[in-house]
C-alpha cells in the first residue's frame, strides 16, 4: 500500500535486517488492529493506506517525513546483543556524550542508565513511552539534574524504540531539546511466549538469569495482552579485571600504594612515619597486601597496592515487570482501552575502599602535634579485615514504578475526524539505603584509641586543636565489633508523580490539496506533578562523617495546547507547522513558553527526499531547580580578597600561600521558583536516497543554538568579586558587593589585616549558561538477495558533532569544547561513534549477525588534567571498536535457540599510558568499561504456534 520506492526501501530494511535509518509507529496491517474504522469502504482502504510516525501527529501514507527518524527494532536489540534498552539507546550513534552510570563508584544515582544526545545534557532528551512521557527518576543525576533512566523498561515487551534527534518541543513540549525517544511496547504476540536467558562474562562476574513471558487473548469484544519479565544480575568487582584490581602499572609512574595508614602535613605536604614496628601489624589487611611503602622523597607510610578491588563496576541487580494493554471494542466508533507498566528494581553495589576511610582533616583541617612540632593529620583506609567484606556493607536501592493509562478513542461518525481521550498517572517511588560512617561515634572512636585528650589550642595561630596522639595504636587493625560500632545505613525517600489528561482531534483527509490531503491535528493537555527527595535528616545536620545530601519537595500544575498541519501543497512538495504553548503553574506564578516549527519536504523524483525543519524547543525548570532546599556539597575556591591583601593578585594566586590559595569550603545550593525556561532555536536539513528498493541512503544536518541554561553561581566569581570589591573596583555599596560578601561565610580571623577563612558559600540556580552544537548523521541500509545461499541485510549509521561551544556565564568566554579536553562536562566526550551490522539469513532455520561498534577518539588523561593537546604526554586516544556476534536456530517454529558473544573480542578501554601510577582506574568511566567479553543462551518458545 505503500508504493513509493523510498518507502518500500524502508519496509524491506525493517522487516528483513536491523535497521538504523527510519521508524514507523504501526505498519498498516497494526493500524487496522488499532484504529477504529469508518463503516465506508472507501474510507478504510484510506485508513489502511497511513501509518503513524512518530514525529507527527497525524497519520500519513510517508513513512519518511521532514524529521530525521532512527528506529530500534526488538530484532534489533536481540541480534546485535543488546541486553537492556539503556545499552541499546547507549550504543547508538547518536550518544556520543558522556554519562554517568553503575561503573562510576560514588556517584548520585548509580544505579540509574541515560544516555546524552550529541554531548548535550542528559535532561535534554524527552522520553516517551507509546507517546506517553515516562516520569522522572525521583533522584538527581550529579546531585543537581532531574532526568529520565531507562533501567525500568523491559526489553522483551518492547516492540520497537524511535528515536527523533533534535529539537520537537513544538509536539511533545518540554525537555524535547537534543531529541525525542519513543519506546513502543508490544501490543499482540502470536501465541504463548516464553523466552529464558542465561548469560556469563569470561573474565568473571556479572551472570545474568531473565526469563519473561507473553500473551494475548481476546473474548468477543475485549482484547488484552499480559507480559512479564523476571532478571537477576550478579555485580562484576573491580578486583574481578586485571586493569582495576590494582594500581596503574604501566603510567607515567611505576605503581604507587594506597595511603592506608598515613601522618602528613596538609601545609608542607611532608610525610611522617611513626609506627614503631614498621607496619608488621597490619600486613594481614588487603589480603595479605598490606605493607611498608615508600613515595617519592622519601614519604614513607602504610598501604597496599591492592586496594581498588572492592569496588563493583556492574551493580547486582534484580528487576521485576509486569505489562499489560487491554482493549475493548464498545462499537465501531469507540474503543475503549488500559495500559499498565510496573516495575520494581532491587540494587546493591559498593563505592570500595577509597571511599571508606577516616581522618582527622574533615573535623579540624589539621592539628598540632607538640612532639612532632607540626601541623599534622591522621589518615586511615579501612580494610575488608575490618569491615567484614565489602560485600558486607554494600549500598542498597529500591525502586518501584508504575505507568497506568486509561483512555477511549474512535471516529466521530462517518466523518474524518477522529479522536483520543486518555488519562496517565505514572508514579516513581526509590529508597536509598545507603552505607555511612557516623560523625560523632567516628571520631569518638579514634579519640578514645589515637588522639587522646585535646591539649588545647596550638601555639602560633590558636585556630588548631592540640593533640598527642598514640601513633603505635594508629598502625594497628580495629576489630569488626569496632567497625560496626561507628557505621550504619541510613534511608532516603524519593518521589516523583505526574498526571496528565490529554485529549487529541485529528483528520488526515481535511481538504484536497494538490499533491494528496491535507492533514490537522489539535490536542489539549492538562494535569500537575511533583516531586520528593527527602535524606535522612542525618545527612543534613553533620551526623554522617564526610557525607552530605540534596533535600527538597514541590509541585506544580500545567497546561499546554498543540497543533499541527500537514499540507501536500504539490506532489513534490509538502510542508508541515506545528505550534505549541505550554504554562506550568510555580506558587501562584506563571513560568510560560511557546514553541513552534516548521518542515519542508520535496521529492523531486520518486527515489529521492530532500528535507528540512526550522524551530524553537524549551526545557521549563525542572521541579529540582525549582524546589531544591538547601543542599550541601564540598569543593575548593581561591581565597582571592586575602590572597590580594597578601600581595597575590588573580594572575598568580597559584604563589598565594596555603590554605588561601584553595580553600576547602562547604557550598550550598537551593532552588529558584523565579527561574525562566532555557530556550534553544533547532534546525536541520538533510536528504533520503532510495535507488533501489532494497537500498536506501540518509543524511542530516542538525544545529542547536541554547540559551537560558540553569547554572548555579560560581563559587569561583563570588570570590573574585570579594576582591574586586576589597580593592575598590566595584563600590563596596553595590547591590554586587553586598551579594557577594552575603553569600561568603567567613571564620574568625587570627591574623591582622586577613578576613577569617571562607568556610561557607551559597550558590543558587540561575539562568546563565549558553551551548551551541553542530552534528551530522549519516546512515546505509541495503538488503541482497543471494540466491540459494538467502538473504544479507547490512545497515551502518554514523554520527559526528562538529561543533560545540559552551558559556557557563556570560562575562566567561566561550569554550570550544572539542579543543579544551578539561572543558566540564563535555570535554572527554566521543566527537564521533559509527555501528553497523551484517545478518545472513540462508534459510528459514538459520540466521547470524555480526554487529560493530566504533567509538571514535578522545583525550587521555593528561591532555584533560592540563586542557591542551600541545604539553608533553598529552595527545588523544585510538578508537574504541567492539564486535557482538549472534546466531539462531530455529528446530522448530515453536523453537528459537539463540547463541549471542557481546565483545567478541574482550577489548578493555584503550591503553592510556598518560595516567599516574597513584590511578585506580585507569580509564573514563564515563566512556568506557571493563565488562569483557560477555556469552549468552538463549531459547524462545512459542506455544501452539502454526
Amino acid at each position: 500500500m505503500l508504493k513509493t520506492k523510498l518507502a518500500a526501501a524502508v519496509l524491506v530494511a525493517l522487516s528483513v535486517g536491523p535497521s538504523a535509518a527510519f521508524a514507523y509507529g504501526q505498519t498498516a496491517a497494526a493500524q487496522q488492529d488499532t484504529t477504529t474504522q469508518s463503516s465506508s469502504a472507501e474510507q478504510k482502504a484510506k485508513k489502511l493506506e497511513t501509518v503513524t510516525v512518530t514525529g507527527s501527529l497525524i497519520p500519513q501514507t510517508d513513512i519518511e517525513t521532514a524529521t530525521p527518524i532512527i528506529t530500534i527494532t526488538a530484532q534489533d536489540m536481540k541480534v546485535r546483543g543488546f541486553t537492556t534498552v539503556a545499552e541499546a539507546l547507549q550504543q547508538s550513534s547518536f550518544a556520543t556524550g558522556s554519562v554517568q552510570g553503575t561503573s562510576s563508584s560514588g556517584s548520585f544515582t548509580q544505579g540509574a542508565q541515560t544516555l546524552s544526545m550529541f554531548g548535550l545534557p542528559v535532561g535534554f532528551v524527552k522520553y516517551l513511552v507509546d507517546g506517553r512521557p515516562m516520569g522522572n527518576f525521583p533522584a538527581l543525576y550529579n546531585g543537581s539534574d532531574t532526568f529520565n533512566s531507562l533501567s525500568g523498561i523491559p526489553m522483551e515487551m518492547v516492540d520497537h524504540i524511535d528515536v527523533l534527534p533534535g529539537g520537537q518541543s513544538s509536539l511533545y513540549g518540554s525537555d524535547a531539546i537534543a531529541g525525542v525517544v519513543n519506546i513502543v511496547l508490544k501490543k499482540h504476540v502470536d501465541a504463548p511466549t516464553i523466552d529464558v536467558r542465561y548469560g556469563w562474562h569470561s573474565g568473571g562476574g556479572g551472570a545474568d538469569r531473565r526469563i519473561s513471558f507473553a500473551d494475548s487473548f481476546s473474548a468477543g469484544k475485549f482484547n488484552m495482552l499480559v507480559g512479564g519479565q523476571f532478571e537477576s544480575t550478579q555485580p562484576i568487582w573491580t578486583g574481578d579485571r586485571s586493569l582495576t584490581r590494582q594500581y596503574f602499572t604501566q603510567g607515567t609512574s611505576a605503581p604507587v600504594a594506597s595511603r592506608d595508614f598515613l601522618v602528613y602535613s596538609p601545609f608542607s605536604g611532608h610525610y611522617y612515619f611513626e609506627d614503631p614496628n614498621n607496619c608488621s601489624n597490619v600486613t594481614s589487611l588487603f589480603g595479605g597486601t598490606e605493607g611498608l611503602r615508600t613515595r617519592t622523597r622519601g614519604r614513607t607510610y602504610c598501604g597496599s597496592f591492592y586496594t581498588p578491588s572492592y569496588a563493583t563496576v556492574t551493580n547486582d541487580q534484580k528487576t521485576a515487570n509486569v505489562y499489560t494493554h487491554a482493549s475493548f471494542d464498545v462499537s465501531d466508533n469507540l474503543q475503549l482501552y488500559g495500559d499498565l507498566l510496573y516495575n520494581y528494581d532491587e540494587q546493591k553495589y559498593s563505592i570500595g575502599s577509597n571511599f571508606t576511610w577516616w581522618g582527622t582533616s574533615v573535623k579540624y583541617g589539621a592539628f598540632y602535634d607538640p612532639n612532632l612540632q607540626d601541623y599534622v593529620d591522621l589518615q586511615k583506609a579501612f580494610a575488608p579485615e575490618e569491615t567484614g567484606g565489602f560485600k558486607s556493607i554494600m549500598n542498597k536501592q529500591y525502586e518501584k514504578s508504575y505507568m497506568l493509562t486509561l483512555g477511549g478513542k474512535g471516529t466521530f461518525g462517518e466523518s474524518n475526524w477522529d479522536y483520543d481521550l486518555g488519562f496517565t498517572h505514572s508514579d516513581d517511588k526509590l529508597l536509598e539505603h545507603n552505607f555511612q560512617r557516623f560523625a560523632g561515634p567516628i571520631d569518638n572512636y579514634f579519640l578514645q584509641h589515637v588522639l587522646g585528650p585535646q591539649q588545647g589550642m596550638d601555639p602560633n595561630y590558636g585556630a588548631y586543636p592540640v593533640f598527642a596522639p598514640d601513633y603505635a595504636a594508629f598502625y594497628k587493625p580495629i576489630s569488626q565489633a569496632d567497625f560496626r560500632s561507628f557505621t550504619g545505613y541510613t534511608d532516603t525517600n524519593a518521589k516523583t508523580w505526574d498526571n496528565m489528561l490529554r485529549g487529541q482531534l485529528t483528520n488526515a483527509s481535511l481538504f484536497k490539496l494538490p499533491g494528496g490531503d491535507a492533514g490537522l491535528a489539535v490536542v489539549l493537555e492538562g494535569g500537575n506533578q511533583g516531586w520528593s527527595y527527602v535524606p535522612d535528616p542525618r545527612l543534613l545536620d553533620g551526623e554522617v562523617w564526610g557525607t552530605t545530601d540534596v533535600q527538597g519537595a514541590g509541585h506544580r500544575s500545567r497546561y499546554a495546547a498543540t497543533t499541527e498541519l500537514r499540507l501536500p501543497v504539490f506532489s513534490m512538495v509538502t510542508l508541515d507547522a506545528s505550534g505549541r504553548y505550554d504554562n506550568y503553574r510555580v506558587s501562584g506564578e506563571n513560568v510560560h513558553h511557546a514553541t513552534y516549527n516548521l518542515g519542508l519536504e520535496f521529492r523531486p523524483i520518486e527515489s529521492l527526499l530532500l528535507r528540512g525543519r526550522y524551530g524553537t524547543a524549551f526545557k521549563a525548570p525542572t521541579l529540582s531547580d525549582e524546589f531544591q532546599g538547601m543542599s550541601g556539597f564540598y569543593s575548593f575556591v581561591p581565597d582571592y580578597l586575602n590572597c590580594g591583601r597578601l600581595g597575590y593578585g588573580p594572575a598568580n594566586i597559584a604563589s598565594c600561600p596555603t590554605p588561601y590559595d584553595s580553600t576547602q569550603y562547604f557550598g550550598q545550593q537551593a532552588g529558584n521558583k523565579a527561574l525562566q525556561p532555557i530556550t534553544a532555536k533547532v534546525w536541520s536539513y538533510g536528504a533520503v536516497w532510495a535507488p533501489t528498493s532494497k537500498l536506501s541512503f540518509s543524511v542530516d544536518y542538525l544545529h542547536w543554538d541554547i540559551n537560558n541554561e540553569v547554572n548555579t553561581e560560581s563559587a569561583d566569581l563570588l570570590s573574585q568579586t570579594e576582591y574586586l570589591c576589597d580593592i575598590g573596583t566595584l563600590a563596596m555599596g553595590s547591590a554586587t558587593c553586598a551579594n557577594a560578601f552575603g553569600q561568603i561565610t567567613r571564620g574568625t580571623s587570627t591574623t591582622p589585616g586577613l578576613l577569617g577563612q571562607i568556610q561557607q558559600i551559597f550558590t543558587p540556580k540561575i539562568n546563565v549558561s549558553n551551548e551551541q552544537v553542530n552534528a551530522i548523521t549519516a546512515s546505509i541500509n541495503y538488503v541482497q538477495d543471494i540466491g540459494s545461499w538467502g538473504k544479507l541485510a547490512f545497515a551502518t549509521s554514523y554520527s559526528d558533532v562538529l561543533k560545540h561551544t559552551t558559556q557557563a556565564y556570560p562575562n566567561d568566554p566561550s569554550i570550544d569544547v572539542l579543543r579544551h579536553p578539561a572543558a566540564y562536562p563535555n570535554g572527554t566526550d566521543f566527537k564521533s561513534k559509527v555501528n553497523g551490522s551484517l545478518t545472513w539469513t540462508p534459510n528459514e532455520q538459520w540466521s547470524g549477525t555480526v554487529y560493530f561498534n566504533r567509538y571514535g577518539r578522545t583525550p587521555n588523561y593528561l591532555a584533560s588534567a592540563l586542557d591542551n593537546y600541545t604539553s608533553p604526554g598529552t595527545g588523544r586516544l585510538g578508537a574504541w571498536i567492539l564486535y557482538n556476534a549472534s546466531v539462531t536456530f530455529n528446530p522448530t517454529k515453536n523453537l528459537g535457540l539463540s547463541f549471542l558473544v557481546n565483545n567478541l573480542f574482550n577489548k578493555m578501554p584503550p591503553l592510556d599510558r598518560s595516567y599516574p601510577g597513584t590511578s585506580s582506574s585507569p580509564y573514563n568511566d564515563s566512556n568506557y568499561n571493563v565488562y569483557g567479553r560477555a556469552m549468552y543462551l538463549e531459547a524462545n518458545y512459542k506455544f501452539g504456534a502454526k
